[in-house]
């Protein structure tokens, strides 16, 4: 899990491009760093992973990527830190390999019928507009947003329900997780709404977009 850079009072806030051209993709720093390389990998390894879903393979495999997969999202962040090697494009790769491959693994699981269609319309209409929200703050403002740690919870939130569908959890478990879950995204989404429109406020009126957090960010 990748972290943003820690503002004036110690919580974590998107970086600030440094020139007058940060719009564009190449000012995002290295690309072909160990820490990219490692979410990529997360990108990579949940293709594998949908079709032993879909296709009820080897529990075994499923749980070796799974495993394999959890292990880049927790390295990521920690080697980008260890070797200096942060980037705004890490930014970028780290909740996107999240949130694509947590919706891959769903959808996965909502074709081989162990989640509800709903839930996977709920957790990819909330991915697509934090998406293309950080697109638009991306374009306005020149800023990278960094995850947010109420993200952070609903996806760790979503993985435990994945899980608890794979390991075939009773009835009463799966839907306590399917509604825990759900109440997590949401607030979390409100979250992400309310930090969306202060963003575009502060930098219609010229005034410093960062917003105090409570918690960190990553």
């Amino acid at each position: 899990m990748r972290e943003g850079r820690t503002g004036p009072a110690g919580c974590r806030i998107f970086g600030h491009m440094s020139n007058s051209e940060s719009n564009n993709w190449s000012d995002l720093g290295r690309f072909w760093t160990t820490p990219n390389v490692l979410s990529m990998l997360r990108l990579v390894l949940v293709l594998p992973l949908a079709w032993l879903i879909i296709t009820s393979g080897p529990l075994f495999w499923i749980m070796i990527i799974v495993v394999l997969a959890i292990a880049t999202d927790y390295f990521d962040g920690r080697i980008a830190r260890w070797s200096n090697t942060e980037s705004e494009w890490g930014k970028v790769l780290d909740p996107m390999a999240d949130k694509i491959g947590g919706g891959m693994v769903v959808a996965a699981l909502t074709i081989q019928g162990s989640i509800p269609v709903w839930f996977l319309l709920a957790l990819a209409t909330r991915d697509i507009v934090i998406l293309v929200g950080g697109g638009i703050i991306r374009m306005k403002t020149g800023e990278i947003v960094a995850s947010m740690w109420s993200g952070k919870v609903a996806v760790t939130a979503v993985a435990i329900t994945a899980l608890a569908a794979l390991l075939r959890a009773d009835a009463p478990v799966l839907e306590f997780c399917l509604w825990a879950s759900t109440i997590l995204l949401a607030y979390s989404f409100l979250r992400y709404m309310v930090r969306f429109f202060s963003i575009l406020g502060a930098s219609g009126s010229g005034a410093d977009p960062a917003l105090p957090e409570t918690g960190s960010e990553g």
